[in-house]
């Protein structure tokens, strides 16, 4: 969702004033922002961070108001109130010199840059701004909160007054309401007989207006939270009612989210609960909670401190907060963590020392997102700044952390692609990799975070591109792509991004117009006539169709809401595009197949169709309009909304899956509430035939079903896969700390006639480890990024530590990641008893390559669960997953795959539900799947005793022997050698963790440490055992001891010369020859003692045919004048044939 990018950022500040900031606020249009000191304002530019203009008060008046304590700007922009500490409101007024700017860019002569073009001052140079104190208020009590309203400045006081005042006329507007006769009570419904405060010392600590619930979040000093809203449009005691929060003691400050309707309270015990409000009873509802976890976090997690403050980002997608005793934190709305700086590398140093965190006095949030400002909590004394060379200017106390972050916290129609794309303030993160190669929609690249392609090894299977599996083999970095500078310049910040289906064209928005680049060409696109740029503002965000870029946008020159096409391959000009006007305001834009659905202010949702005409663009009709306005209290609540295939069991029909392609329903995320309105098809015009076709877009929406609650982002795709219409069909739902969901559609097998009890569809919930921002339908992938960090404070002497930001912070850097969701889904459905739906499922995906891994990971997980539960499981899983596992050739595979990785105590409750492994090992045999006959091996010399262990050790050794894998036979050598080595008759002490198996099943006795918990005489066996497995193998090394006269040695020989026996009876020279060398068989002295008897040749002529064959040589051709011609011996003559003895 966000990321954290490089370095921060430190200010440099041109002023003499030696005053530390104490507070930072952003304007309303984040265009400023303010920097508060005790008795000094300043006003600073945000691109490029440059002071503009600062107010410092007179030594008299300073001891008269007394230090400065909170800064609120006005709405416009235009004023800002102060607070300070002696209960006065200093009202400044920010007057612009008109046409007259501060750092204005130079170029150089010729230059192509934009001088002298519409806005060209306003968007590139600073304005020259005043501050002004127009009017001082004194409340007569200390001031302890400041919150703008759109006409009015709320003011909280310490004697427990909330005071309203307007930003204009001031005198005559001012309010006051005794906090004690305001009521409250647990929700609405019990309106006037709510309880008041009933203390007189009780005042609100921290409160913060939301315009969608009409209300004000507060805390008051004694811990408790509530929210006060005006039961009607005048703000007076009479007309305000209060309800609190019951599960709030302790809380410290409070954000509130106004487009998901959220209250974040934090608390003393440094958890942050988040609230909202019933809208049926108006009660304070529990949504989740913000917390660090011991597992997570084990030596801070209870030693954060109070939470001092909590910041919403500017899209509501994310939050951030800090804690009195320092240190950050990122969440997502619905509370996923996405950064900490009290671990890893933000918490130590490289040489593992502990670092102090980072405390925070004040932040704010900058344009977009992209940038984080912060004033440190380093006090005045540690801060001593010192001029730098120039004498020019000195650091300042002020951080700027720099963001990337999903296109989806904008653009949400980007969840219908497979590609994942960041943006940063001038930069694009794509993850299709190279363009030139990408020539199907589904050619993306990912890391696996448990990298499934191991199991397999190298791909050579042609098929892989149409599968897209070629997301398993790419890199961990980014295709990165500069935004082009001219654009920038006068667009900055970028606002909206996408990417088409292929991955090959990306578009941009800025604060004007927009840009596109290709891939290909590696060439960026802009408006050739800039003030055609200027004169369109894109307000719903854009999409790709096909060629074409559909975006809806308000014309700023006739003051209309449009929607427009352009051509990619046209010069980026208004002549070249469809433009249609728009009745209201658009908000949301998506596009399904060729329908454009749009989402207006005056909450209605407009469908489009669109084509391709005969022109170089394309043209658009209106197809339906449907009215939400019942449903959606206020439209900027709306977060997403797209059309989609999906369908509930009225919709779904085995017989007719072309439906798969139409536009089933709309999906619209409502403050984090997934709601769905499916067409209805209840009437009569699915029946009627002679219909047009075109007719059944227009048929009417059901009434709206809520689906999900919490939802962050929705994935669909409108492709069709008949083998994996479980997947494509599926709705797939981000859930923030809740992980994932998926509304999967359950299918009848062989298309027979369902269960009536049996609902078509089933919500799944499951856990992953990474944040997901695409999912990889048919691959069973989600694509994700995660933050990672590079340390350089090596780089620097202990002297000038605190000089660099190197040091206190390490490089952030984003990596692109994976994970595998199938097994999550198979057991989710095995709980629900949806055995068959479960096996249809891993059917349709068992020609994946991470396939295997699937199942190992699904059995793993159940095993750790069930074997560790210390309560005892009435209903357990284990044994239908293992059931369900035997329907896959890759059963015992699997199994041993598992046991490996799984510590020896856990066994026997494996083995329970598997079966024994000495069948197990007997079914490999018989199935000639030595390798995984190897790996069981192990398992039975940790689980029987020795006689157990060396008896299905010859069963093994015989028949490597007889199929030639002379690596596992010289494993099994090994391995017979040391059960003989003076074991006793009992199972082995508990093995610590083991390797992964590898291919032959037998690395685990080379690199197997040694348990603590094991006797010395233990102990002492397990190091000769070491040592004797440590002797070196192959065709060069000696096989063992000539001295050594252990029986072992004997029984090993035993087998050995009987196998070498059967080689010469049957007059297999070749097996023998590769036989003694891959062994080290000494056959030089074997044949010796063998010559009277395996070694004896009786039948020559037999023996040399057989020799010939074995190693494919030509048999001898004869003249045909020798054949009458005798030998000098007769008794050698044969019929035509003659023969060389070649055999003594």
């Amino acid at each position: 969702m966000y990321f954290l990018s490089g370095w921060p950022k430190r200010l440099l500040c041109p002023l003499e004033s030696l005053e530390q900031p104490l507070r930072i606020q952003t304007d309303p249009q984040r265009a400023f922002f303010a920097v508060l000191s005790p008795s000094q304002l300043s006003i600073w530019y945000c691109r490029p961070s440059v002071l503009i203009v600062s107010y410092k008060e007179l030594a008299k008046a300073a001891s008269q108001f007394g230090p400065y304590k909170e800064a609120e700007w006005r709405p416009d922009s235009t004023m800002i109130a102060v607070s300070t500490a002696n209960g006065y409101i200093l009202f400044f007024e920010i007057p612009s010199e008109r046409d007259k700017y501060l750092y204005e860019p130079m170029y150089p002569k010729g230059s192509p840059h934009l001088k002298g073009t519409l806005h060209y001052k306003e968007e590139q140079c600073a304005p020259s701004l005043n501050l002004e104190v127009k009017k001082v208020l004194d409340l007569q009590a200390s001031i302890t909160s400041l919150q703008s309203t759109l006409e009015d400045l709320l003011v909280a006081t310490a004697d427990g007054f909330l005071h309203l005042v307007h930003w204009d006329g001031m005198t005559n507007g001012r309010k006051a309401i005794n906090l004690c006769t305001v009521p409250f009570s647990v929700d609405l419904q019990s309106s006037r007989a709510g309880s008041f405060l009933g203390f007189e010392d009780v005042y609100i600590r921290d409160m913060e207006y939301c315009a969608t619930l009409d209300g004000f979040a507060v805390v008051f000093n004694d811990g408790r939270v509530g929210f006060i809203t005006p039961m009607s449009s005048r703000f007076t005691a009479e007309q305000l009612h209060g309800v609190w929060a019951q599960d709030v003691i302790d809380g410290t400050c409070v954000a509130v989210n106004n487009k998901y309707r959220l209250m974040a309270f934090g608390c003393a015990n440094g958890s942050v609960q988040v609230y909202t409000i019933d809208t049926t009873t108006g009660a304070m509802q529990f949504s989740h909670k913000l917390e660090l976890t011991p597992k997570q976090y084990p030596d801070i997690w209870n030693k954060t401190g109070p939470v001092k403050l909590i910041r919403w980002s500017p899209d509501s997608c994310v939050v951030m907060v800090t804690w009195e005793c320092g240190g950050l934190s990122l969440w997502s709305v619905f509370g996923a963590q996405l950064i900490c700086t009290l671990g890893g590398d933000f918490a130590y140093q490289s040489d593992g020392a502990k670092k102090d965190p980072l405390k925070i006095n004040s932040m704010t949030w900058g344009s977009e997102g992209y940038h984080l400002w912060v004033i440190d909590g380093i006090s005045p004394s540690n801060m001593k700044p010192e001029r730098d060379g120039s004498n020019e200017a000195r650091q300042f106390g002020i951080l700027q952390f720099h963001f990337i972050k999903s296109a989806l916290t904008v653009n949400p129609c980007m969840s219908n692609q497979e590609q994942v794309l960041l943006q940063g303030e001038d930069r694009l993160y794509l993850n299709c990799g190279d363009a030139t190669q990408a020539q199907s929609p589904r050619n993306t690249s990912a890391h696996s975070e448990h990298k499934p392609t191991r199991e397999r090894g190298p791909f050579s299977d042609g098929s892989l591109d149409s599968q897209g599996l070629s997301t398993l083999l790419g890199h961990r970095h980014w295709h990165v792509v500069q935004i082009h500078s001219t654009y920038l310049e006068s667009n900055w910040p970028i606002r909206f991004s996408a990417i088409d289906k292929l991955g090959q064209n990306v578009a941009v928005v800025g604060k004007f117009g927009f840009a596109h680049y290709s891939l290909l060409t590696k060439k960026w696109k802009l408006f050739g006539n800039i003030t055609q740029e200027q004169n369109m503002m894109v307000t719903g965000g854009l999409a790709w169709w096909n060629d074409f870029i559909v975006l809806a946008c308000y014309n700023l020159n006739d003051h209309q809401e449009e929607l427009r096409i352009y051509l990619r391959t046209s010069n980026l000009d208004n002549a070249f595009a469809h433009i249609t006007k728009v009745q209201a305001d658009t908000l949301l834009l998506s596009v399904f197949r060729d329908i454009v659905i749009l989402f207006r202010a005056d909450c209605s949702i407009c469908l489009y169709s669109i084509e391709r005409s005969l022109n170089p663009t394309a043209s658009i009709q209106v197809l339906q309009e449907v009215s939400m306005s019942r449903y959606i209290p206020h439209p900027f609540l709306v977060v997403s909304v797209t059309l989609t295939s999906v369908r509930t069991e009225t919709g779904i029909t085995l017989k007719m899956p072309q439906q798969a392609c139409e536009a089933e329903s709309i999906m619209l995320n409502l403050a984090g509430q997934l709601i769905m309105l499916q067409r209805d098809r209840s009437g009569p015009q699915i029946r009627d035939k002679d219909n047009n076709p075109n007719q059944r877009k227009h048929l009417p929406f059901c009434a709206p079903v809520v689906l999900a609650q919490s939802v962050e982002n929705v994935w669909t795709t409108c492709r069709i896969n008949k083998q994996k219409r479980h997947l494509l069909e599926a709705l797939w739902l981000s859930c923030g700390g809740a992980g994932m969901k998926v509304w999967l559609p359950l299918f009848p097998r062989d298309h027979r006639k369902p269960h009536s009890f049996l609902s078509r569809r089933i919500m799944l919930p499951f856990h992953i480890n990474i944040y997901p921002l695409a999912v990889l339908f048919e691959d069973a992938l989600v694509l994700g990024a995660v933050n990672d960090t590079v340390l350089y404070d090596c780089l620097y002497t202990q002297t000038s530590a605190r000089e660099h930001l190197e040091v206190l912070f390490p490089f952030s850097i984003v990596e692109r990641t994976s994970q595998i969701y199938l097994h999550h889904i198979l057991r989710q459905l095995l709980v629900r008893n949806l055995g068959e739906q479960a096996l249809l499922l891993a059917h349709s995906c068992a020609t994946l390559p991470y396939f295997p891994h699937v199942l190992e990971l699904m059995l793993h997980e159940v095993l750790e669960e069930e074997a560790t539960s210390r309560e005892p499981i009435p209903d357990p899983l284990l044994p239908t997953v293992a059931k369900f596992i035997t329907e896959f050739p890759l059963f015992l595979q699997t199994v041993v795959h598992c046991a490996r990785k799984t510590e020896y105590a856990l066994w026997n409750y494996l083995f329970a539900a598997v079966g024994n492994p000495k069948d197990l090992f007997e079914e490999c045999l018989m199935a000639q799947d030595l390798d995984t006959a190897a790996s069981y091996l192990i398992i039975l010399q940790n689980m029987e005793v020795p006689a157990v262990s060396r008896q299905h050790a010859t069963l093994l050794f015989n028949t490597a022997l007889e199929q030639g894998k002379w690596d596992l036979c010289r494993h099994m050598i090994r391995f017979l050698k040391a059960i003989g080595s003076g074991e006793t008759e009992t199972p082995p002490a508990t093995p610590t963790t083991q390797e992964p198996s590898s291919s032959s099943g037998f690395e685990f006795f080379r690199h197997r440490s040694i348990s603590l918990s094991q006797s010395a005489e233990n102990l002492h066996s397990k190091f000769n055992l070491t040592k004797t497995l440590s002797m070196p193998s192959g065709p060069s090394g000696k096989r063992w001891s000539k001295d050594s006269d252990c029986a072992e040695n004997m029984y090993i020989d035993m087998m050995l010369w009987r196998h070498a026996r059967r080689l010469l009876e049957e007059i297999k020279l070749k097996d023998l020859g590769c036989f003694a060398a891959q062994l080290g068989f000494e056959l030089i002295g074997w044949l010796c003692k063998e010559r009277a008897r395996a070694a004896r040749v009786d039948d020559f002529v037999f023996a040399l045919k057989k020799l010939h064959k074995d190693f494919l040589w030509p048999f001898p051709v004869i003249p045909a004048s020798s054949i009458n011609s005798p030998f000098k011996n007769g008794k050698y003559k044969t019929a035509g044939i003659f023969f060389t003895p070649v055999l003594t």
